[in-house]
């Protein structure tokens, strides 16, 4: 193998190896949105719930190494049927700013186009203008008339 393959970033399906590297990326993504607090779920969950095929996840990697990753799973919309929802994209910040996100954006929209689903949604902070920028590119339409609504597990097991 010559140099360059081996240095090759390939964008693949996960793999059960490469969880608890996407699992760090999960954290990695809560310390840059300001809520490190927020992450309740295990690594062990998360491979669980992965085995349980509760989600799919894309990866980037280089010589074997998760430089970034997709994770989407599907949805299903009264109005447009079948959809997916991609939740995350997150890409190491050593390796940001190299084409990764939008490798791994392409081919989510590869998935929700052999899918054939109605719809890709996504939710973007307001306030992360990288973000925005990057999605911005693919001429999305934001809805700025609906509320995301939560109701944490604390919360639900009150009612």
């Amino acid at each position: 193998m010559s140099h360059t393959e081996k240095d090759l970033v390939l964008i693949e399906e996960a793999q059960l190896e490469h969880l608890p590297a996407c699992h760090a990326l999960v954290k990695q993504l809560a310390d840059y949105e300001k809520a490190p607090n927020e992450v309740s779920l295990t690594t062990e969950q998360f491979i669980q719930d992965f085995k349980d095929r509760k989600f799919n996840l894309i990866v980037a990697t280089q010589n074997q190494k998760v430089l970034g990753m997709a994770l989407f799973y599907p949805i299903y919309s009264t109005w447009k049927g079948t959809s997916m929802h991609l939740e995350d994209i997150v890409v190491d910040e050593k390796y940001r700013r190299q084409g990764l996100g939008k490798k791994l954006f392409d081919r989510v929209v590869q998935q929700a186009k052999k899918q054939q689903v109605g719809r890709l949604q996504w939710q973007v902070l307001n306030w992360n203008q990288p973000a925005i920028e990057f999605y911005n590119k693919y001429q999305p339409s934001y809805e700025n008339d609906w509320l995301t609504a939560k109701l944490s597990k604390e919360a639900l097991a009150q009612l």
